[in-house]
């Protein structure tokens, strides 16, 4: 199927033809018409498939519809509610692309920064809103945004959402929101807070699921690396200098952590950068463009701050802590192999993370393979403190170990 076949206007045709863009990802072939009919939508769609095109496109199509009509002064239609600044100014990104031939005005509000250039454009008027909780709040407290003419209600990263704490703002938002409106919700994951937050917004959805709850991108190689903790740095700075990584995303558990981590790499002759919510927004978007641009190397971040973070030709991701939530595993080598494209994700596993790693692999339903070429390994017998039989992959490469049945837990 191409974009000619999904019934768009021509203004948007020419503007994804400008992109570059001719054939949907499945959850655009799949959305786009669902929301051009006007029906309530539940998205559930692993990072890096598209999703934000599946509404951006059909939601621009349905305003420039009614825009010769409209003679009075502009008001938003239409809210895409996202829980990050980099998400928030990616997806505006989109809407300028996508839009840029139809006349409709969008903006985009964020906390971290100067609220005077947010509302500025507001005064001017503008059909299409991109916001983070907080600061939407803050500027609706202050009168600067109405919502009672909004038509199209996009609640995107509802999972990030609940993991950031964000769920009661979205309440209140909702609860400001018409009666009559369309509701577009879209998470990678559907745990059951989520389930029940989206009974509670939606009205009769369209259930798009393109790829499995739980599931990893199947062009992504994954490995786990068996190490001490206090090997790690050690163990990191080995594998990008004798592994062909063009360039890294590295996850760390906190801010802190991720900031010591960018320094180590300085130290060791790696140009690396840190992003997490401690930043100013201007130091998160100059690091991140660094990054883009091939300026550094290796980005370190939070799960929270790296949400948004959309880069085409990312080679590598690596897990420096696995999450203490195993959904967002997911989420952070979903960063790689996007739109198709192969990628690899490592991840550091340390004695007080085996929980971690039994719980990813029960997640995504089968073990991560154990990579033991390298100078730092840890024994399966040291790192289970059991014994194990180790089991090999068709490519002869170590696995997780199957403990037996009657053999101690790791919980015990």
């Amino acid at each position: 199927m191409t974009f000619d076949q999904l019934h768009l206007i021509e203004p948007i045709l020419k503007a994804l033809e400008t992109e570059g863009y001719t054939t949907p990802t499945p959850i655009q072939e799949q959305a786009i018409p669902v929301v051009l009919e006007g029906k309530d939508l539940l998205g559930c769609a692993q990072t890096g498939t598209g999703k934000t095109a599946a509404f951006a496109i059909p939601i621009l199509q349905s305003l420039y519809a009614q825009k010769t009509a409209d003679r009075g002064p502009r008001v938003i239609k239409s809210l895409i509610l996202t829980p990050t600044r980099e998400l928030a100014i990616q997806i505006d990104e989109s809407f300028a692309s996508y839009g840029r031939n139809t006349g409709l005005r969008h903006c985009v509000v964020f906390g971290g920064v100067s609220q005077h250039g947010q509302t500025n454009a507001l005064r001017q008027g503008v059909d299409i809103l991109i916001a983070t909780p907080g600061r939407l709040l803050d500027l609706m407290e202050q009168r600067y945004i109405n919502l009672q003419h909004i038509q199209i209600f996009v609640l995107d990263e509802a999972d990030r959402m609940l993991d950031m704490g964000f769920i009661n703002d979205v309440r209140k938002v909702v609860a400001r929101l018409p009666q009559k409106k369309q509701t577009l919700f879209f998470s990678a994951t559907m745990p059951p807070e989520i389930a029940r937050l989206a009974n509670t917004i939606l009205h009769s959805p369209v259930k798009v699921e393109v790829t499995p709850v739980s599931s990893t991108a199947e062009k992504i190689d994954q490995s786990v690396y068996l190490v001490e903790k206090e090997n790690k740095r050690s163990l990191l700075i080995h594998l990008l200098k004798t592994k062909p990584i063009t360039n890294a995303l590295v996850f760390t558990r906190t801010k802190h952590g991720a900031d010591k981590v960018a320094k180590e790499l300085h130290r060791a002759g790696i140009r690396a950068d840190a992003i997490h919510g401690n930043k100013s927004q201007n130091a998160r978007q100059k690091a991140l463009n660094d990054f883009k641009t091939g300026h550094i190397r290796v980005l370190v971040a939070t799960d929270i701050a790296a949400r948004g973070i959309d880069i085409d030709t990312l080679s590598h991701v690596i897990n420096f802590e696995l999450p203490n939530v195993p959904e967002s595993y997911v989420h952070r080598i979903g960063r790689t192999g996007r739109a198709g494209a192969s990628g690899i994700a490592m991840s550091f596993c340390d004695m007080e993370e085996r929980e971690y790693l039994r719980d990813i692999n029960k997640l995504i339903r089968q073990p991560i393979p154990i990579e033991e070429d390298h100078p730092f390994h840890l024994s399966y017998q040291t790192f289970s403190n059991e014994p194990v039989t180790v089991q090999k992959t068709n490519m002869g490469r170590p696995v997780a170990p199957r403990r037996p049945m009657r053999q101690r837990s790791w919980r015990q």
